[in-house]
């Protein structure tokens, strides 16, 4: 999970991009980049961070100057926290430069870099994205738009990818779409494309629609962009962009992120009832799962739970010490609302068990009676292969325990999972999710043993 943005004929393309990153800071906290090109050449700078450190000096979108740019924020699933890592990540090659931003993972990362190191190719990185540049650099094929597509029949898994040359864009989505992605137009000339909707309502530019599975847009300076189908459809949208990743604003694959989740929090009402006599959430991804499991029960539903906002989010944290350290942090229960109370606390999902044990524990600590955990979203068996932190299947607690025994590792007096049917419904059936991490079904590729996990 992480956030790609393309601007391309548009002025100040490199601030839109930024602005474009900030609104989407949520999708990776670890480093952010920005490209930008004026035809002639491709200008880059990038670190560890937040967007707002790393372009904190105004001046740097002096050097960030074209109409063209691509941004980057870094979600890793492995590798070190390194710069190296960050993205976009540039490359002189035959054709002159290129820039990559990439948001997903490949499955097959390490047979292809095998056979490119075989070949010559020298890595800087342990990113699945790099293997992209090296494909696109090592093409025996004359042009840049054959050489991509040469690049794409050589890598399998979850990517969507915004390519960068001195005069063009390239933007593509893998055939399940798995990953979101969409096309936005500003009124007065240019396009741009997003991970989520909610850049485009920061920086004034209006959805035009989702890029589709398979598909490949082209944009060159004064034409409309070249849609070109590289592959047949297999639709299959991470359910997790609902469940947890994406902005309450959003609007992913044609559904509102903030209404899927109150329809989660009914649906888990209904089969998972408590006797309780509140319900707060988990801020600030749980809240309107929580309203919507309180409307279910006909309960108060109340923001037990203070959210310090000047601490990260904690599941996309890179190190299991500094998710735990950050949950105190990070929030603060309100004993005048809990003390007393039988309190049904609702979260989007368990993973590890730490967030948790912790809130458990600070409920407890300021007075809550009972403490009845529900997780709007079904249990986490599997780990997943497209782009989310679950590398290993000994990590996830449900893979492991049954809900009661989870209930009492975390001291919850009930804990209750949506079901993966629930989820469903509560999307829709009208497309085939990718439910990966609660069924198991790899139909990218990969597996829950597989060690092709890689930072992107």
């Amino acid at each position: 999970m992480c956030a790609i943005v393309g601007v391309h004929g548009a002025k100040n393309a490199s601030k839109i991009a930024y602005y474009a990153l900030f609104a989407m800071q949520h999708r990776g906290q670890e480093s952010t980049g920005i490209s930008a090109a004026d035809g002639k050449k491709i200008r880059l700078v990038k670190d560890r961070g937040l967007v707002t450190k790393v372009f904190e000096d105004e001046s740097t979108f002096d050097l960030l100057s074209g109409d063209c740019a691509i941004g980057h924020n870094r979600y890793s699933t492995a590798g070190d926290d390194s710069i190296l890592d960050a993205q976009p990540v540039f490359a002189r090659y035959k054709l002159g430069e290129i820039s990559v931003a990439h948001n997903g993972n490949l499955v097959n990362k390490d047979v292809v870099r095998e056979r490119l190191i075989e070949r010559g190719a020298i890595f800087q990185t342990d990113m699945d994205t790099e293997n992209i540049v090296h494909l696109i650099a090592k093409s025996k094929e004359d042009k840049l738009v054959d050489r991509i597509k040469d690049m794409i029949n050589k890598i399998e898994g979850a990517y969507c990818l915004v390519i960068q040359s001195r005069s063009k864009m390239f933007v593509i989505r893998d055939r399940f779409g798995i990953r979101p992605l969409s096309l936005g137009k500003f009124k007065d000339g240019g396009y741009m494309v997003a991970s989520e909707t909610c850049a485009f309502d920061l920086v004034g530019a209006t959805f035009v629609r989702d890029i589709e599975p398979g598909e490949m847009l082209i944009f060159s300076e004064g034409n409309e962009p070249i849609s070109e189908k590289l592959f047949e459809p297999d639709y299959h949208p991470c359910a997790f962009e609902y469940i947890y990743f994406s902005r309450p604003d959003s609007i992913i694959d044609g559904k509102n992120v903030y209404e899927t989740r109150l329809i989660m929090g009914r649906r888990l009402a209904e089969e998972s009832p408590a006797d309780v006599d509140l319900v707060i959430p988990v801020p600030d991804s749980g809240v309107a799962a929580a309203k919507g499991y309180a409307d279910g029960l006909g309960v108060p539903f109340e923001m037990g739970i203070v959210r310090n906002h000047y601490v990260g989010r904690t599941f996309i944290e890179p190190t299991q010490n500094i998710r735990e350290q950050k949950v105190r942090l990070k929030l603060s229960p309100i004993r005048h609302l809990i003390e007393g109370k039988k309190i049904a606390i609702i979260d989007d999902s368990l993973v590890r068990g730490t967030t948790s044990t912790q809130i458990v524990k600070m409920l407890r600590e300021a007075g809550a009676k009972e403490v009845h955990m529900r997780i709007a979203s079904p249990e986490i068996k599997y780990p997943c292969r497209y782009g989310i932190d679950t590398p290993t299947q000994a990590e996830l607690i449900s893979a492991t325990s049954t809900a009661e025994e989870i209930a009492k590792k975390i001291d919850a007096t009930t804990l209750g999972f949506l079901s993966i049917e629930g989820l469903v419904e509560s999307l829709g059936d009208d497309i085939n999710y990718s439910l990966v991490s609660f069924d198991g079904n790899y139909f990218a590729g990969g597996d829950k043993d597989s060690t092709s996990c890689s930072s992107h």
